[in-house]
Formats: C-alpha cells, sequence, structure tokens
C-alpha cells in the first residue's frame, strides 16, 4: 500500500469541491429526474405509432429528422420528439 502525505489546507480544499460537486450532480439529477429511460420510446414503439417501417425509421434518423439516443447499441427517442415529427408531418 502506498501512502501519500498532504497537507490539511489542501485536503480541506479537495473536500470542498468535492462536496460542490456532488451538490452540482445532485442539482442537475433533480432537474432531469422527471425522464426516466422507462419513458423513452424504442424502435418497435416508434413504428407502432408511426405506422412505419423500421427501414422508414432508420431513414427518419439518417435524415436527422428524428432525433435519438444510442445506449448500449439500442435506440431510444423522447416521445415529444416523436409527437413533433407527428406535428410537422400534418403542417404539410
Amino acid at each position: 500500500m502506498e501512502i501519500i502525505s498532504i497537507e490539511k489546507k489542501t485536503f480541506e480544499e479537495l473536500v470542498s469541491r468535492l462536496g460542490q460537486f456532488v451538490k452540482r450532480m445532485d442539482r442537475i439529477n433533480r432537474q432531469r429526474s422527471g425522464r426516466r429511460m422507462s419513458d423513452w420510446m424504442d424502435n418497435q414503439d416508434v413504428c407502432q405509432a408511426l405506422k412505419i417501417s423500421p427501414r422508414t425509421l432508420q431513414t427518419l434518423r439518417d435524415s436527422g429528422r428524428l432525433p435519438h439516443s444510442k445506449i448500449n447499441n439500442r435506440i431510444y427517442y423522447r416521445p415529444e420528439d416523436v409527437e413533433q415529427l407527428i406535428e410537422d408531418c400534418n403542417d404539410v
């Protein structure tokens, strides 16, 4: 085991900064607490909602018309983005 010695002042500064970081992360987490992965839609959900094929869905992704997030090789969509796409199509 390796022992590292630092000044008390440096240690207290480190603890203080770590505390500020934790508070900031808690604040960000509270702001985003309304969003859970269970609220997001996967490919199958979107295809059913829009009544489109998986290939058409891929075209919407590739063209940038439908924002998405890729997590562990799975693609997810925010329901509000899907709703916006429906509204945009209805406006045409």
